[in-house]
C-alpha cells in the first residue's frame, strides 16, 4: 500500500452544484474523501466520477462529529478539510504542497484565508472579509469541537498560508435563508450545551450590534449591495439563534 501524504475531506449534502469544481481543484490530493449526509441529488454520483471515496453518515446537527468521522477515515499524514462550495486555486495548491513537504517549516497545522464571492462580487470587508480557519493539519494533531461554527483544535505550532481559498456560498437568496435557518437550529443546541441563557436584551441588541459591527466597523458598506445583504443576514442569524433559544428554554421550565 502506497504512502498517502495528503487526504482531502469534504462534507456534502445536496452539493451537486458545487462538488465538481471543488473536487477538480483537489486533484493534487493523494486521496479525496466525501462524507455525505444522504444527498438526494447527484452529489454522490459526481463525486465518484472524480475519484472520491464516499462514506454516508447522518450529520445529525453536529458538524464537529461529522468532521471527526472524516478525520478517522483519512489515511494521509496530513488532512485538508474543504467545504463543497470552495475551490483551491493553483497558487494555493503549490503553497500547500510546499508547506507539507518542507521538514523545516516545523508546523503541525495551517490556517487558510478565505475569499468569499457572492453574486458576482468578492467581499473584502465585513465579517467574511478578513477571516481565516485552521483547515490543514497532521492527522493525529487534534479533533474538531462544537456542533456548528466548529473549530479544529490542533496541538503544536500553526502557521498561516498566504494564498486564500475561494468560497462561492449562497448563490441564491433562497439557499442563503435556508442555510441560516438550519445553522441557527444547530447553534441553539450548541448554546444549550454551553449553558448560555437567552434574554430579551440578547434577542434585541445582539443582532443590532452584529449589523453595526459588520456594516460600519468592519466596513461592510464598502462591499455595496452585497455588503448590506450579508450584514443583514448575519444579524438575522443572530436574531433567530437567540429567539429560538429563548423559546426552547421557556418550554423547558
Amino acid at each position: 500500500m502506497r504512502n498517502i501524504n495528503l487526504s482531502a475531506v469534504i462534507l456534502t449534502k445536496n452539493s451537486e452544484v458545487y462538488i465538481k469544481n471543488c473536487l477538480r481543484s483537489l486533484s493534487f490530493a493523494d486521496e479525496k474523501i466525501v462524507i455525505d449526509d444522504y444527498s438526494t441529488d447527484k452529489t454522490v454520483e459526481i463525486a465518484k466520477k472524480y475519484g472520491a471515496k464516499i462514506y454516508k453518515r447522518n450529520l445529525s446537527g453536529d458538524f464537529a462529529t461529522q468532521r471527526n468521522y472524516g478525520l478517522s477515515k483519512a489515511r494521509g499524514k496530513w488532512v485538508f478539510f474543504v467545504d463543497s462550495d470552495e475551490i483551491v486555486p493553483p497558487d494555493l495548491k503549490s503553497e500547500i504542497v510546499q508547506a507539507i513537504n518542507n521538514p523545516f517549516v516545523g508546523s503541525d497545522g495551517f490556517y487558510l484565508k478565505r475569499l468569499d464571492n457572492i453574486w458576482g462580487k468578492t467581499l473584502k470587508h465585513g465579517e467574511t472579509g478578513n477571516i481565516k480557519f485552521l483547515r490543514l493539519a497532521k492527522k493525529d494533531g487534534g479533533l474538531w469541537y462544537r456542533k456548528v461554527h466548529e473549530v479544529w483544535k490542533v496541538a503544536g505550532q500553526s502557521h498561516t498560508l498566504n494564498v486564500p481559498i475561494l468560497h462561492l456560498p449562497h448563490q441564491t437568496l433562497h439557499e442563503f435563508i435556508d442555510d441560516i435557518n438550519m445553522m441557527s437550529d444547530i447553534d441553539v443546541r450548541a448554546k444549550i450545551d454551553e449553558r448560555k441563557p437567552s434574554s430579551l436584551q440578547k434577542i434585541i441588541f445582539w443582532p443590532a450590534g452584529k449589523f453595526v459591527w459588520n456594516w460600519k466597523f468592519r466596513f461592510g458598506f464598502l462591499d455595496g449591495t452585497q455588503g448590506i445583504i450579508i450584514a443583514l443576514m448575519m444579524s438575522f442569524h443572530s436574531f433567530l439563534s437567540w429567539s429560538k433559544l429563548w423559546v426552547e428554554q421557556k418550554h423547558s421550565h
